[in-house]
């Protein structure tokens, strides 16, 4: 009984989160009520606020549940890879992530702009264990040679996530037909002219 509630909840939760993804990235947060997102997930207010205390709580677990995804991919992606192999992987996953999960990438890439927000220490946070997980690869990439060793690794690191979120995101609005192997190797093709710089 227990474990069929608990799964409902989580049911629920994530048909919330989605509904508010897909809210705020068509209309902002500000615009976006606790009634849009009840609505839209088809569910009373009350369970919005059963389940998150504020619009507020739910947006920041919302930005904590999908780039907690995101990191697990990053992670399950480069798992056991030499650092070439590794950063291809990196690319692939989150061209992946992104395709899957659009709406959340767009939100993503506004709100990291928006210096103003409650939710701006938590953003900062959870971007930076993302971006590790990237740093950790490019150590590694620098360690073998296969990257020049005075590369910036956190600028570089948080370069290729950056470049990764914006080419997804413009591929996905504006070349949506174009294959995902070829944006990947666009992509790369990017970071291997510039590791040899």
């Amino acid at each position: 009984m227990t474990d069929g509630r608990s799964r409902r909840r989580e049911d629920t939760r994530q048909r919330l989160f989605v509904a508010a993804v897909e809210l705020i990235a068509e209309q902002g947060f500000s615009a976006t009520t606790v009634d849009d997102i009840a609505a839209r997930a088809g569910v009373a207010k009350g369970t919005v606020y059963y389940n998150f205390e504020s619009k507020t709580v739910l947006f920041e677990e919302l930005l904590r549940h999908g780039i907690g995804l995101l990191t697990a991919d990053f992670r399950a992606a480069v798992a056991g890879l030499p650092p070439r192999e590794a950063l291809a992987a990196l690319v692939r996953a989150e061209l992946e992530y992104i395709r899957r999960y659009r709406a959340f990438a767009q939100l993503l890439l506004s709100e990291m702009w928006r210096t103003n927000r409650e939710w701006q220490q938590t953003l900062r946070l959870l971007r930076g264990e993302a971006i590790e997980v990237i740093a950790e690869t490019v150590r590694a990439g620098v360690a073998s040679g296969d990257l020049p060793a005075d590369l910036d690794v956190r600028t570089a690191s948080s370069a290729l996530f950056g470049v990764g979120l914006v080419v997804a995101v413009d591929w996905l609005v504006f070349q949506p037909e174009r294959p995902i192997e070829d944006v990947q190797e666009a992509l790369l093709g990017i970071v291997r002219r510039v590791a040899q710089t």
